[in-house]
C-alpha cells in the first residue's frame, strides 16, 4: 500500500512539473489562427502565456496543499515563468517564453555544479528522503551530473529555438526534453546503487527527479 501511494505521488509530481506546459500547448493550439497570420499567432502566444502563468501558480499552490511543501526548484521555476511570461505579454514577443527554459537550466546547472566544486551536494537538500542510504560521494556525483545535464539541456534548447518554428519547439519541449530527462535518470541508477542507494528505492528517481522546465 505504501509503495502504491508513493507511485501515485510520483505521477502527481510529474503533473505539477509538466502540467502547466501542457496547458500552454492546449490553449495555444486552440487559439492559433488558420493559416499564417502573424497578429493571430502572437495573440495565441499571449493567450497561452496567460494560461501558462495561471497554471504554474496553480501547480505551486497544489504542491503546497498536497505535499505540504514547495521545493526551491519549483518556486524558482514558477517565478521565472511568471517573469518571462509578463515580458512576453508586455513586449508581445514569444522569444521570452522560449528563453525561459534556458535561463532555468543555466541557473540550476550553475547552482549544482557550483555547489559540487565547493564540496556541497545541493540536491541532497531536496531529495535526501528519496535516495535513502546514498553516501556523501554519491550525492556529490549526482549533483554534478545533474548540473552538467542542465547545461546540456540549455544548449539543446538554444539550438532548437534557433532552428525550429515556435510550434515545433513547443512540441519538442514535451517529446524531446521529457524523454531525455527520464533516460538520463536511468543512467544514474548504477552510480547511485554503487554509492549505497537502498535497493528497494531503486525506482525512486523515476518518481522524484529534478524538474526540467
Amino acid at each position: 500500500m505504501a509503495e502504491q501511494h508513493k507511485a501515485k505521488t510520483g505521477w502527481l509530481n510529474i503533473a505539477v512539473d509538466y502540467g502547466p506546459l501542457i496547458v500552454f500547448l492546449a490553449v495555444y493550439k486552440l487559439a492559433s489562427p488558420e493559416g499564417d497570420a502573424p497578429l493571430g499567432q502572437i495573440a495565441a502566444v499571449i493567450k497561452g502565456t496567460v494560461a501558462f502563468m495561471v497554471a504554474a501558480v496553480g501547480a505551486l499552490a497544489f504542491s503546497k496543499w498536497k505535499f505540504g511543501r514547495v521545493s526551491p526548484m519549483l518556486l524558482l521555476s514558477t517565478a521565472l515563468i511568471v517573469g518571462f511570461g509578463a515580458l512576453t505579454i508586455w513586449l508581445r514577443d514569444e522569444a521570452f517564453i522560449q528563453f525561459k527554459p534556458t535561463a532555468i537550466y543555466v541557473l540550476f546547472g550553475a547552482l549544482l555544479v557550483g555547489g559540487w566544486l565547493r564540496g556541497k551536494a545541493l540536491l541532497q537538500v531536496l531529495l535526501e528522503a528519496v535516495f535513502e542510504g546514498l553516501d556523501r560521494e554519491g550525492w556529490l556525483k549526482l549533483s554534478r551530473n545533474w548540473g552538467l545535464f542542465f547545461f546540456a539541456l540549455a544548449a539543446l534548447n538554444e539550438a532548437l529555438r534557433a532552428t525550429l518554428s515556435f510550434e515545433d519547439w513547443l512540441w519538442a519541449k514535451l517529446w524531446v526534453f521529457l524523454p531525455l530527462s527520464f533516460l538520463f535518470t536511468f543512467t544514474q541508477l548504477p552510480m547511485l546503487l554503487r554509492h549505497g542507494l537502498a535497493v528497494e528505492e531503486k525506482d525512486a528517481p523515476l518518481r522524484d527527479q529534478p524538474p526540467t522546465d
